[in-house]
């Protein structure tokens, strides 16, 4: 585990030495957070016009989910977006030849080697809406707070493990963007607390694709509205993906013909 952080931290620093180089792309990518962000809120504030709630949810509690969704964004933008995505690239060329000849867990590389700096901030606009949301809420309390942090965790590794396993079929086809692009669009129903939807996209979101689990249970652990069942579930889920993804890419490493084969 040390030797798996210490390279996190060089794969990071040689990123972040490399891109901010170019300090204006970063502040061009934090104005379309901003600009996504203002979408956003601009979307909650005409559901809230003509209505108290959305979905039994108040303004500041459908804002905290919409945090959730940002730092979820974030996440992807610039952990797995920079990785995964170029999986498909080293099949084609054969580059992931050195990839699986490296002393290191191919995983482990393809998923940690670049980072995209430019992005973080979505992180940071995410972040302060959730606190905004808590302030307005009155606070949480320690449990509810610790809750909802370890089921949004939970949410990531959701989020990686699907990204990773959409990623890996470029073993066997190579254009797989659009699968992805999929994916991403379905992400867009996170903005919003799940019961805002009609019962069967709810029932899609929450059992077919798990849309449910990334936002808005964490959002309710964190206000304290979270049932046994769904805290529960979430991180055998989470388990369960990250396991599935892991054989999955265990089972395309063994299938892969090298360029050169």
């Amino acid at each position: 585990m040390r030797r798996a952080g210490r390279l996190m931290r060089l794969f990071m620093a040689n990123s972040l030495s490399a891109q901010l180089e170019y300090r204006g792309n970063f502040f061009a990518g934090l104005l379309e957070s901003l600009g996504q962000i203002g979408i956003g809120f601009l979307s909650l504030s005409l559901f809230f016009r003509n209505s108290s709630a959305l979905g039994g949810w108040s303004l500041p509690e459908a804002a905290l989910v919409l945090g959730f969704y940002m730092l979820t964004i974030s996440f992807i933008s610039v952990f797995l977006y920079p990785n995964l995505s170029r999986i498909a690239e080293q099949v084609r060329l054969g580059t992931m030849d050195f990839t699986a000849l490296k002393p290191l867990d191919a995983q482990f590389h393809v998923s940690t080697r670049n980072l995209n700096a430019f992005r973080m901030g979505d992180g940071l606009i995410g972040l302060v809406v959730v606190i905004w949301a808590l302030v307005q809420l009155g606070g949480v309390g320690v449990v509810a707070l610790l809750a909802g942090v370890v089921l949004y965790l939970c949410a990531l590794a959701i989020v990686y493990s699907i990204f990773l396993i959409l990623a890996t079929t470029a073993f066997w086809w190579v254009k797989v963007e659009n699968i992805t692009e999929l994916f991403t669009g379905l992400l867009g129903a996170a903005r919003f607390p799940a019961s805002s939807f009609p019962g069967w996209v709810r029932a899609f979101l929450t059992f077919v694709v798990p849309i449910t689990f990334i936002t808005t249970v964490p959002a309710q652990a964190m206000l304290g509205r979270s049932t046994l069942t769904l805290t529960l579930v979430s991180p055998l889920i989470a388990l369960a993906l990250l396991a599935i993804s892991r054989l999955f890419w265990l089972y395309a490493l063994r299938s892969y013909t090298s360029a050169s084969s």
